[in-house]
Parts: structure tokens; C-alpha cells; sequence
């Protein structure tokens, strides 16, 4: 894993991978760092890869306002990878994740939880191969847990269970960040991620033959199996917002073999409930809202899931105002393309939607509460929500804080003129 950062910071006193490296992480929210001094390992650790809007934005070579843009263009126009290699650079070694300095983050976590894990799999249905990350939890030196919401991986687990056949895995940790993000986008089940990261790289992207699989490089892979019969409790885990995800049973991962990069290995963890988880799990749902967004509104300009939200339940939405019902119509449609959405502000497009002060001007100066302000109760909302109802719905509230045209005069912003 190259990471061309030139403020990386490096700690080299000794920690232990319990609590301690975890602890000092968060003391550098927004920052690389490494640290080179795992007690009892030869690895290191690296955080923070993808934990800023700029360092995501420099990986995809363009500017933080355009990265919805990006995103949007490389899922829409995929270029189908065509360069393989295989594990010459890499020691093919038994499975033993005790070689692995995988954090335990909090104290009352389940146990060691890999973080930044994407897991490769194929459907046995349809053969297309998916890329996803998923939090997985040790049991032992050779075994898993992991969580599976339901998405792409929980249909091709589905029709495993069906088949009566384990589901082949292979899970990287440590890649190039444009990579990790492609294996986050939203995209139809009938999509390689692998194909939006090559369009991130100029089709010039190469995979390597892992088995059925077609894996990045990264600097660590290890290969194993999705039990289709086998389930264990997995958790308490820390989640999107700083609190304790609940403990439910999933299924147990049955690892075969690793492999480890030769030259200079690093394990990539994600801080829970930090920066990097954030962005990485609602960044690239912005996509998904803006275009939801531009079907009732073309004139939008910016979406962004706000990091004070968890980049995930708070959205800022900008458009470039034409009639007087454009930013509630916005407000509904950014509130149906993410159903975890729990606040949503439209603002003009004088008002930067990155800047929380902006966007609190704009509230505070544009908005009359008894008629920009909606409410929509007892909706579905987010599991995550400490807030919702035991069935997960909650409040929602979207709020219009765009200039009135009738009186559009009176919201001129001087200094921007002057």
C-alpha cells in the first residue's frame, strides 16, 4: 500500500494492539498515522488513509466538490479490468490472524475486530463478483464473524444457503484508497466494483487471480469461507454514531490461507465511530441522493452527508433555486434515496455546503420556522439511530433554507460582492 502523504505521522513508542494503539489513533482524527510499534509484532499499523474529504478527493485526482461528480461518472462508465497478475510478491503462509495485529478498539468490545476488511465474493447464481467491506470479528486464529447487512454479499450468502455450499471469500486489507472506495459505491448487483475502481484509474488497474476471485492488490489477503450452516454471536461493536451496535448471530468465516505482501506490509485499521469509518460508509451514498435529488430538482449543485451527522443521518443539500418549491421538493427527495436520513437542509448556492458555520448562516438567517420547516413523523429511519423506535421508525425533519424569490433583495450576501 502506497500512501503519498507527506504529514504522515509516526509514533514509535511501543503499544499493544489492545486498547492502547486504538486510543492513541483517536487522539489524530484527521490525520495518517502510523504506528510502527505493535508489541509483539513485525507489522505495523496504519489509520487514517480516508478519514478527510481532501485525502478521498486526491485519490480519484479531482476536487472535494467534485467528488459526487466522480463517483457518479466512474459507476455510470466502468472499464472492465483486462490486467491480472498473481501472489509472486507475496508469502503464501497457513492461516494464523495471531501474525495480524488486529486492535481490540474498546473495552467492551466482542473481541479483535477487523475494520478495514473488503470482502470479494461471487454469486453462485449469476457469477458477477461483488466487493464489499464488512466489520468482522475474531474467534480464533483461524476463524471469523462476520456482520452482513442486507445488501449485495447477504444475496450471494442467500443463494449459497440455497446451493447448501460454503461461499468462497477472499478479504484485502490494505489497499490503494481509490480502490477501498469503489468498494463502497452503491451500484447495481450487476456491477463489479473492481470495473468503477479501474475507471478511477485510468484502466490501468490490475487484479490478482485469487482462485473463482479477482482481488486488488493490497497487503494483506487472506482466503477462506462463508459457513453457510455455522453462526455465532457477533458484538457489541462500535457503530456509525460512537454507540454500542446491538448482538445478533452471523455467520462464521473458516479461513485456509493468507498472504502477505513481501515488502513492507502495513494493516490498515479503521477506527470505530472515527473519521474514516464515516466517510467511507456515507460518502458514497451521496451519489444516490444527488441523483434522487435531480430528478425533482435539475438545477441541485452538491449533496453532502455531514460529518456532525455521521455521515450518515444529517445531509446539506445546495441547488440553484428557479421557483419557490424547489428546496421542499428537494428535501423529499434527498429524504427517499437515503431512508437512514433523518435531517435534511437545502441551501442556495452562495452558501457552501462543506462548511458547517455556512450552512448555520443560512438557517439562521433564511429560515421562517412556521413555514420552512417540515416534519415527517413516524417514518422508517436508521438502525443506528439511538433515538428510533424499537421497529426503527422515527421523526424526520427537513428544513428550507433557501432564499425567498419573492424577497430575494433582501438575502444579498455584501461581502461576497465586494
Amino acid at each position: 500500500m502506497k500512501i503519498n502523504d507527506e504529514n504522515m505521522i509516526e509514533i514509535t513508542e511501543e503499544l499493544s494492539s489492545e486498547y492502547e494503539v486504538s486510543r492513541v489513533l483517536r487522539d489524530y482524527p484527521k490525520d495518517t498515522v502510523i504506528i510502527k510499534n505493535v508489541k509483539g509484532f513485525d507489522m505495523p499499523v496504519i489509520s487514517g488513509i480516508c478519514n478527510t474529504r481532501e485525502k478521498i478527493a486526491k485519490s480519484i485526482n479531482c476536487e472535494v466538490s467534485e467528488i459526487t461528480e466522480k463517483i457518479i461518472e466512474a459507476s455510470d462508465n466502468p472499464i472492465k479490468v483486462d490486467k491480472f497478475t498473481d501472489f509472486s510478491e507475496y508469502d503464501t503462509l497457513e492461516i494464523d490472524l495471531d501474525k495480524i495485529p488486529i486492535l481490540t478498539h474498546y473495552k467492551r468490545d466482542g473481541g479483535k475486530y477487523i475494520t478495514a476488511g473488503v470482502v470479494f465474493a461471487r454469486d453462485p447464481v449469476s457469477g458477477i463478483q461483488n466487493a464489499s467491506i464488512h466489520r468482522m470479528m475474531v474467534l480464533d486464529n483461524k476463524r471469523l464473524v462476520i456482520r452482513i447487512v442486507p445488501r449485495n454479499l447477504y444475496t450471494y450468502f442467500q443463494n449459497a444457503q440455497k446451493e447448501g455450499k460454503d461461499l468462497e471469500i477472499a478479504i484485502a486489507i490494505g489497499m490503494d484508497p481509490a480502490i477501498l472506495l469503489a468498494s463502497t459505491t452503491s451500484i447495481p448487483i450487476d456491477y463489479n466494483e473492481m470495473d468503477v475502481a479501474n475507471a478511477f484509474k485510468d484502466g490501468e488497474l490490475t487484479l490478482i487471480k485469487c482462485g473463482d476471485l479477482e482481488v486488488p492488490q493490497a497487503d494483506i489477503i487472506l482466503e477462506g469461507k462463508i459457513s453457510v450452516t455455522e453462526t455465532v454471536r457477533e458484538g457489541p461493536f462500535v457503530d456509525l454514531t460512537d454507540t454500542y451496535d446491538i448482538i445478533r448471530d452471523q455467520p462464521v468465516i473458516n479461513l485456509e490461507k493468507m498472504h502477505i505482501k513481501k515488502d513492507n506490509p502495513c494493516y490498515h485499521a479503521i477506527i470505530p465511530a472515527g473519521f474514516e469509518h464515516k466517510l467511507l460508509q456515507g460518502l458514497p451514498q451521496e451519489p444516490r441522493i444527488f441523483k434522487s435529488v435531480k430528478n425533482a430538482v435539475p438545477t441541485v449543485e452538491n449533496v453532502v452527508l455531514t460529518e456532525g451527522g455521521c455521515c450518515w443521518l444529517h445531509a446539506a443539500v445546495s441547488i440553484n433555486k428557479q421557483t419557490e418549491g424547489d428546496g421542499k421538493n428537494a428535501i423529499m427527495a434527498a429524504l427517499s434515496a437515503h431512508p437512514s436520513l433523518k435531517h435534511c437542509v437545502v441551501v442556495d448556492t452562495d452558501v457552501n455546503v462543506f462548511d458547517a458555520e455556512d450552512v448555520e448562516y443560512a438557517i439562521a438567517t433564511r429560515v421562517k420556522g412556521d413555514r420552512d420547516i417540515m416534519i415527517v413523523p413516524n417514518v422508517r429511519g436508521s438502525s443506528l439511530d439511538p433515538v428510533a423506535e424499537s421497529d426503527g421508525t422515527t421523526t424526520k425533519i427537513g428544513v428550507d433554507a433557501t432564499k425567498s424569490l419573492k424577497t430575494i433583495e433582501k438575502f444579498e450576501r455584501v461581502s461576497f460582492g465586494e
